[in-house]
């Protein structure tokens, strides 16, 4: 190790010893240029001799300058417009320099002030053009010292993100190679980028892609809406290419795009979810100094939920979770990017008495998370008592016991299948719903609420995992219905909202609802994933199998005699029921009220609480 240390600390050195040497014959030859041109090739006898009295000094200015503005360490293979910015002001600031000493130090004949203006711009062109030259000949020698044929690349945007794409390509090496731009913009027309055409726009891909033998398509409009994207990549899906995007636009105004950050398009991309940032003031305000609990933390809300509370530092985080394996995996993760962090991993079950009496007595939460549920409802359908022990009595205890203890919020993670539920599990939902709030009143200073939205993308079971794995296999996509629909976000953008709705005192006693945007056809989905694994016969590969036990044919956020209302933050609402259903008893729900109804409807499904 040592003696390759020693042979990379030579190469460097002789590096820059070359470059030093370089630099000084550069500024030599531009310094005895700009006495030629300033007196037409015919340079008088004094300023013959003041020209060699002076270079030395000269070059002494340059290099000191060159150094302190680290050009001496630039490897040319990768120079860019602010290296040559770089080299403007060190040229700019020897120049100055050098005439400061001129007017000190020279009496009789002084160094013309159009010599010294030239000179630093030849220095400048000449230095740029060494520059230029040894990376363009880098690059041609990286593209032709493939062993393997580049891909033929078609790039969608011929903004500054399709441009620093192309520059990346075209350093070699990175097995593309970018044959054309396409881009929407009627005064993109007929232009060439990074000496590459401009082909068309975006309705004559397929038209593009057959002509050019395109082997991959690059989508980098990172700013493009939702829509726009659904419709560039429906005119790219019957080419059958794959289609990679850029992730964000972030990367794109500090000029970090590389070719590693692309990606294939997933379906949430398509869907009109936009990012979310990740980190709330408000929230890192409210958490400091408090102990967080969140329960069902192994799942995927539950998870997500440990991950953003532990980017704002509470004084302690406490996961609870009854699935051992995938809890210890959380814990690991969570210290190992939360060092600093307190992290309390406890295996219980939310329908343990004696455990969750346990754990809000050790730890005395603050904030209190509750998102452990049974969530599939055909399966919970054939499970209908544990759906109700469960999302029922374990929410009851876990609500009931952090009032008793002083927490001074509960958020309940709900579901749209508690909306007119015609399953067990939205139904169970429901009742979590109402117990809630009915604890608000035994508990006043504990503040309740209930976060109530529609199907989150990549959990555990979701749809979409269900067709990847279907794809995988090579199997048909199981559609129950061709006019289903569902609501979709992303778990990070779930998870979000609700801590964001945790701190807002509109939402304190109240359901609260996330906007969704507009519910999605599963039939769309199906298609759309289809089109991105290369399936010419996308409705042979689609299977309708009816409706499983308890599902509706479309899923909604609020019920009848429901509201919504608007509160501080545009995507979140909060619900106002204008009028009882009657025949529902309005006396509070207790522990030992709900263990009596279960027994009771233990066998009635689809119990339509509002």
């Amino acid at each position: 190790m040592d003696a390759l240390e020693r042979i990379s600390k030579n190469l460097v050195e002789r590096r820059r010893s070359l470059a030093t040497v370089l630099y000084a014959v550069l500024v030599v030859l531009s310094y005895a240029l700009a006495y030629s041109i300033r007196f037409e090739f015919d340079v008088p006898a004094r300023y013959e001799a003041l020209f060699l009295w002076t270079v030395p000094l000269l070059v002494a200015v340059r290099l000191i300058a060159f150094r302190a503005m680290r050009l001496m360490r630039e490897r040319w293979r990768y120079v860019s417009t602010g290296d040559v910015a770089r080299l403007g002001a060190a040229a700019f600031i020897g120049s100055l320099f050098f005439a400061v000493l001129d007017l000190l130090f020279l009496r009789d004949v002084r160094v013309p002030l159009s010599i010294l203006v030239l000179e630093m711009v030849l220095t400048c062109m000449l230095i740029s053009t060494v520059w230029l030259t040894y990376r363009l000949n880098h690059e041609r020698r990286m593209r032709h010292s493939s062993d393997q044929p580049s891909k033929r690349v078609l790039i969608i945007g011929a903004g500054e993100a399709g441009n620093l794409l192309a520059r990346e390509m075209r350093r070699g090496g990175t097995g593309y190679h970018l044959v054309g731009f396409v881009d929407d913009d009627p005064s993109m027309r007929r232009v060439s980028m990074q000496g590459v055409e401009i082909m068309g726009d975006t309705s004559h891909i397929a038209q593009i892609v057959a002509k050019h033998k395109i082997h991959e398509i690059f989508l980098a409009i990172p700013s493009a809406e939702p829509a726009t994207l659904r419709r560039i990549v429906e005119n790219c899906e019957g080419t059958r290419l794959p289609v990679k995007v850029l992730p964000g636009i972030k990367q794109v105004m500090t000029g970090e795009v590389s070719l590693n950050q692309l990606r294939d398009v997933r379906i949430e991309d398509l869907l009109g979810r936009e990012p979310v940032d990740l980190h709330l003031p408000e929230l890192a305000a409210d958490l400091a100094d408090c102990v967080v609990l969140i329960t069902g933390a192994a799942g995927s809300i539950g998870s997500e939920l440990a991950r953003q509370v532990a980017l704002h530092s509470p004084r302690a985080l406490v996961i609870l979770d009854q699935a051992e394996t995938p809890l210890f995996f959380l814990d690991l993760e969570l210290r190992e990017a939360h060092p600093g962090l307190t992290i309390h991993p406890v295996v219980c079950d939310i329908v343990d008495a004696a455990g969750i009496e346990e754990v809000f007595a050790r730890f005395r939460p603050d904030r209190v998370f509750h998102a452990a549920a049974y969530k599939h409802v055909p399966m919970m359908e054939f499970n209908t008592r544990e759906a109700f022990r469960n999302n029922v009595i374990g929410s009851l205890r876990v609500a009931d016991a952090a009032g008793r203890f002083g927490a001074r919020r509960f958020v309940l993670v709900s579901t749209d299948k508690a909306v007119r539920p015609a399953n067990a599990m939205g139904t169970s939902k429901r009742f979590a719903e109402i117990l809630t709030l009915e604890c608000q009143e035994q508990h006043p200073r504990t503040s309740y609420s209930a976060v109530r939205f529609g199907n989150v993308l990549g959990t555990a079971g979701s749809v979409l995992q269900v067709f990847e794995r279907q794809i995988e296999q090579g199997r048909p996509l199981t559609v129950t219905h061709p006019e289903a629909t569902r609501y979709f976000m992303t778990v990070q953008e779930a998870v979000h909202l609700i801590l964001h709705a945790s701190v807002l005192n509109e939402c304190q006693n109240r359901i609260v609802v996330l906007d969704m945007g507009e519910p999605v056809k599963i039939l769309d989905m199906a298609r759309r994933l289809l089109c991105h694994a290369g399936v010419v016969d996308v409705s042979s590969r689609i299977t309708f199998i009816g409706l499983r036990p308890g599902e509706k044919l479309h899923e909604e956020l609020i019920g009848p005699g429901e509201v919504m209302e608007r509160t501080p933050v545009s995507r979140i609402r909060v619900v106002k029921t204008v009028r009882q259903r009657r025949g529902v008893s309005q006396r509070p729900l207790t522990l030992s009220g709900v263990t009596g109804r279960l027994d009771v409807n233990r066998s009635s499904r689809g119990v339509a609480w509002m």
